[in-house]
């Protein structure tokens, strides 16, 4: 399953059709988990069959306008968050189990999710036209994939997601993308830091960029100008909302920023290696207590954790790598940073020693020297003074 986007352009009363189509998203998603709530589904089919029922209410009448197979779409994402509720409860997972929470309709959020219905493609594929009971119209189509290349059975499913620079189109495409690859011979080993995006087992260091601590001087000017037309108590201005927006999309650049940077990396890193193995914190974090989640509860690192992307670099990792046939291999992060590469020696460090140094005389970077990452490449780790 492949997944391609375009933005959507058309009219300011189209749009405002789409929210409504996103709102009541919303609201049948709620109501659906008060349902469950309230002891009237045991599975899926329930909130199915309870989908019909709103569809066909006289209280809620406008609920009825959404597609169909749209409010059956909408009863899925609430049943997700219910099942997934049930499996942490039976896995014992620490912490907070994630119980279900009533989704607030958000401006620059949402989505609505059409299946094989309510919407129709233009003969060239380049505009989309919504036919449920919202009416929203035909909207252009703008972006960098051709549709053309796959049939209509192929499209599974039509996103509408709202985001803060506008409206976008994400066609879920039935296609196992598959490209060949020349074989290299090279195998590397990749260790994720804050200094260091990753330091590899050859000892080359990707730097972090640090988009968020680039911007924060533009996001900080821009929250100010937000808070001082904040009025409590009353109805917001036009220039609240302005202001709003254009600090909106500001954090969507750098979010955008650093998907792009974490792509880049990723496919590069299996274009050139047949084996790719890593010591990542999310890789583990189904059978290992050390997750990005539990990480950022260091309010010292938190910002510097969630600016590196490390859980997104890793799921690119995987993803190329099963594009293009590459093996990648998550090495447990216990104890990676204290084994000498050397000679196996333990040798422990506080979080603020930066550098390995071993009674055999063995000096490392700390990011470098991980023992698993050695045995997983097969090789020794070269020196760095």
């Amino acid at each position: 399953m492949i997944v391609y986007e375009g933005k959507l352009k058309g009219k300011k009363h189209q749009y405002e059709r789409l929210d409504e189509a996103i709102r009541t998203g919303v609201f049948i998603r709620n109501a659906c988990l008060r349902y469950w709530e309230d002891g009237h589904a045991k599975n899926r089919n329930d909130l199915s069959k309870y989908c019909t029922i709103l569809g066909k209410s006289k209280e809620w009448t406008w609920a009825g306008k959404l597609n169909s197979q749209a409010r059956q779409a909408m009863s899925e994402r609430a049943w997700a968050a219910i099942s997934r509720f049930f499996d942490n409860c039976k896995k014992q997972v620490k912490g907070k189990k994630g119980y279900p929470k009533y989704k607030k309709n958000r401006a620059n959020h949402g989505s609505v999710e059409y299946k094989t219905s309510g919407w129709k493609l233009s003969e060239t594929r380049d505009s989309i036209t919504f036919t449920d009971g919202f009416q929203a119209g035909e909207f252009k189509l703008y972006g960098t994939r051709d549709l053309n290349y796959y049939q209509l059975e192929q499209i599974k499913r039509v996103r509408v997601v709202r985001r803060a620079d506008g409206y976008y189109a994400q066609f879920c495409i039935d296609h196992d993308r598959t490209q060949k690859k020349i074989p290299t011979g090279n195998t590397v080993g990749l260790d994720v830091g804050l200094n260091h995006l990753y330091t590899d087992s050859r000892g080359v260091k990707v730097d972090n960029p640090r988009f968020l601590r680039k911007s924060e001087k533009q996001l900080k000017r821009l929250q100010k100008r937000v808070s001082k037309k904040f009025r409590k108590g009353k109805p917001q201005s036009n220039n609240y909302k302005k202001a709003k927006q254009k600090l909106a999309k500001k954090h969507l650049k750098v979010t955008r920023q650093r998907k792009d940077f974490a792509v880049k990396t990723a496919l590069c890193v299996i274009q050139s290696n047949d084996l790719v193995a890593y010591v990542d914190a999310p890789a583990a974090c189904r059978r290992l207590d050390l997750q990005v989640r539990n990480m950022v509860k260091n309010h010292h690192l938190a910002k510097s954790i969630s600016d590196a992307a490390w859980s997104e670099f890793r799921r690119w990792l995987e993803y190329f790598g099963k594009v293009f046939g590459v093996a990648t291999v998550a090495v447990k992060p216990h104890y990676t940073s204290q084994n000498c590469s050397n000679c196996g020696c333990i040798v422990k460090k506080s979080l603020s020693t930066r550098t390995h140094k071993c009674l055999c005389g063995f000096v490392l970077d700390r990011e470098c020297d991980s023992f698993s990452l050695n045995l997983a490449t097969g090789g020794r780790l070269a020196s760095v003074e």
